[in-house]
């Protein structure tokens, strides 16, 4: 996406924070963890404090940010602390994602088989030829095709008898957030293994990490910063300091990107950021956009119930982490949680730059000077528009506007302000003149 003027967003921030520090990974054993000062990257302390308070209005219990591993904001409410463990829900998903690919790596399956190469044939109640179709990849992708309706969405009441598996698609003809598809993977993945899955979770990477945390009931549970280690060796790519936990980054590649059309903001359990379009659990249409409009395009996520959340941003060598009941209405995955926290991340400067790139604008405005009302004219519909103060305080935010707009800037006093809106096709901030 093209950004042609920044309010010094979150991109900028971090890329302007020693780019050459190497990447820093904390000792496997103990409690030491370097830390960065937020006002190093710019952030004013007034923000930082607006989004704690956010944070804590919206049932959250452990919040931290890595900057190449770094922790630049860590933080517990009510009686949560640091050594206080939670569940990741189907944050879990993305972890066995990850196991998958070293168990591949390791030779004890392959993701192009069929399941039936591990469960046995007549693991499902369909035909024979249907369900060699259903290999591993296509459940690791939820598409295998088989009805999801024959559970409750989200449901932890899974049902693994044959009868629970019914032919509803060819595989890759729909996507569907099937959970009891999604769990029998785990059980494929001690078959294949040998042992437990939460032995081989803890040799296989835990151990190897410093990750300590279980399993209970197909999901995984830890502390934050457990979580916090995950997400960094994924940011990572699967490597740690001098351990290279997964060698194939080809799997990787595939597990962040698209892997099958339907829902092309899945990949292989992990949720991804910058897609034309997304579907959400239990529902059969897509949204024409991509999940997290404010956040960075290249964003991959762990998503679980009630807002459980592991943030991976390459780009900006960025994790963010969220423990905590749900932040609004009880959802399975994506919530209006992501937008809201993104859209504050990505405000946390206290710099306007006032820099117009004219050569492409995303909109003009008039009359400027104005006294009263001023007219908005973009080049697509509106996704968000803010205006600033010379401080960088937001006096206004709006969502989701047409194409022609107007402002009423009546009640504002004479000054300098700056308007900042997004379309799909990039962002760019106007300095206007009230009269």
């Amino acid at each position: 996406m093209r950004i042609s003027i920044s309010l010094l967003p979150l991109s900028l921030l971090f890329t302007l924070f020693t780019q050459a520090q190497s990447a820093y990974f904390p000792p496997i054993e103990g409690d030491e963890w370097e830390n960065i000062d937020p006002t190093t990257l710019g952030w004013c302390a007034e923000k930082v404090d607006a989004l704690e308070t956010f944070l804590e209005e919206r049932n959250t219990k452990s919040f931290l940010i890595l900057k190449g591993g770094r922790i630049v904001m860590e933080a517990y409410y009510g009686e949560h602390d640091a050594d206080k463990v939670w569940y990741w829900a189907s944050a879990s998903k993305s972890l066995v994602a990850t196991l998958y690919g070293m168990a591949q790596e390791d030779g004890l399956l392959d993701i192009d088989d069929p399941t039936s190469n591990y469960l046995g044939v007549g693991w499902t109640s369909t035909s024979p030829e249907q369900e060699a179709l259903i290999t591993l990849k296509s459940q690791l992708s939820m598409a295998s095709g088989l009805d999801d309706g024959v559970e409750a969405p989200g449901s932890t009441n899974n049902c693994f008898e044959p009868q629970c598996f019914q032919y509803l698609a060819a595989p890759y003809s729909r996507w569907a957030y099937h959970n009891s598809a999604y769990r029998i993977l785990q059980d494929v993945l001690e078959t294949a293994a040998g042992q437990t899955k939460f032995n081989y979770t803890r040799s296989r990477l835990g151990d190897r990490i410093g990750m300590k945390g279980f399993w209970l009931n197909y999901v995984y549970y830890s502390k934050a910063r457990d979580m916090a280690r995950f997400g960094l060796l994924a940011l990572n790519r699967g490597v740690w300091g001098a351990d290279t936990l997964l060698h194939d980054q080809n799997y990787f590649d595939a597990m962040i990107q698209s892997s099958q059309q339907e829902n092309p903001s899945y990949g292989y359990l992990w949720w991804l950021n910058g897609q034309a379009s997304f579907q959400l659990p239990g529902v059969q249409f897509k949204i024409n956009r991509e999940m997290i409009p404010e956040a960075p395009a290249d964003l991959f996520a762990a998503l679980g119930k009630n807002d459980q959340k592991i943030y991976v941003v390459p780009s900006e060598d960025l994790v963010v982490v969220r423990q905590g009941d749900a932040a609004g209405g009880v959802v399975l995955t994506s919530s209006s949680f992501d937008v809201e926290l993104w859209e504050r991340l990505g405000d946390m400067s206290c710099t306007v730059s006032a820099t117009e790139n004219r050569q492409d604008n995303i909109f003009t405005i008039s009359p400027n000077p104005v006294q009263d009302e001023l007219r908005i004219q973009a080049d697509s519909p509106v996704e968000s528009m803010f205006l600033y103060d010379l401080h960088g305080r937001t006096l206004l935010a709006k969502h989701r506007t047409p194409v022609s707009t107007k402002l009423s800037l009546a009640n504002f006093p004479s000054g300098t302000y700056f308007l900042r809106v997004k379309t799909k096709n990039g962002v760019e901030i106007k300095r206007i003149i009230k009269s």
